[in-house]
């Protein structure tokens, strides 16, 4: 079962940005001085010309009239190519290549949205597809300053309590580990990862019905040790860390707003990377070889190991 926004395959033909976007010449104190100035906000979108991803994003949520209208009502949007060589100069002063530039602010995946208010202040960071109601979610939450009182993890939950999709239990997998979840035991000295998931969740049935049914997902994810928590139980959990808290207050600190969020932790126990939007096969396989040949030792930017590991096999 593949979800059926994204083939999860890189693109045959270059994709095309929408003729609204900002031409911009890569100043962001600029760009930021001028959508203020008209009382609107910033988007920084991080994207790549191939990437199945980013076709999503802009045919479902750029190219749906409400979205576009709302979008350019009260942002300007300017495009980064994660892999480009155009010179950006950020908000500190200091020029970065558009490459370096996205692995400052940890585009990982494509499409990252930064999200900067009226005022400039950076408000909210997406990484990865969102589907249209979490979009326009998202942009309303930043436009309408609900981000200032509250968290958009909190400011969606509001909303989606009132949905009814999915089964009423979190999927069983036997990849897991068992409770209790003592997390500062359960590392013994190599990544592990924690998949926090919730009910009636239709993403998560996804994820479990396609990636997580795939002998090669299985396989990669065998090399680590893997738990599962409902981000909205009171479950007891002691953090890598040996912090004892619950599943609820521990999404809450990690200020989650997507289910499955799948989080990935180093052997001390430290963050390598998290996937918290929709994921297929080859990106979710991507990941995991990432951690599991601990590629993150050497090269902390995903974005940046995966360029190098796509030049290698170009240059074979």
């Amino acid at each position: 079962m593949v979800d059926p926004a994204v083939d999860d395959q890189r693109l045959d033909e270059a994709l095309s940005l929408p003729d609204w976007f900002k031409q911009s010449f890569f100043d962001i104190q600029e760009d930021l001085s001028e959508a203020n100035s008209g009382r609107r906000g910033l988007i920084i979108y991080f994207g790549q010309s191939f990437c199945p991803y980013c076709k999503a994003h802009l045919k479902n949520n750029w190219e749906r009239k409400d979205i576009v209208a709302y979008t350019r009502a009260n942002f300007d949007v300017i495009a980064i190519n994660t892999r480009g060589s155009r010179p950006v100069i950020d908000l500190n002063g200091k020029e970065y290549s558009e490459k370096m530039f996205s692995a400052r602010y940890k585009a990982n995946f494509t499409p990252t949205i930064l999200f900067f208010d009226d005022a400039g202040k950076l408000s909210l960071k997406l990484s990865g597809y969102r589907k249209p109601y979490q979009f326009r979610a998202a942009l309303e939450f930043v436009a309408d300053h609900h981000h200032r009182n509250e968290t958009f993890r909190n400011y969606l939950a509001r909303a989606e309590g009132a949905e009814s999709f999915g089964q009423d239990t979190i999927n069983e997998n036997d990849i897991f580990s068992i409770p209790p979840y003592d997390l500062a035991t359960l590392k013994k000295g190599k990544p592990f990862a924690v998949f926090f998931e919730e009910r009636q969740c239709h993403s998560c049935d996804v994820l479990h019905a396609g990636p997580l049914s795939h002998v090669a997902i299985v396989k990669e994810l065998k090399e680590l040790n893997s738990v599962q928590l409902d981000m909205w139980s009171s479950t007891p959990v002691i953090t890598p860390h040996g912090k004892k808290t619950t599943a609820k207050e521990w999404a809450d600190i990690l200020a989650l707003d997507y289910a499955p969020t799948i989080i990935f932790y180093d052997e001390s126990g430290d963050e390598i990377i998290r996937v918290d939007s929709v994921v297929g096969f080859f990106r979710l396989q991507n990941v995991l070889r990432y951690v599991n040949t601990r590629a993150y030792r050497t090269q902390p930017s995903f974005q940046l190991w995966r360029s190098e590991e796509l030049y290698k096999k170009i240059n074979q």
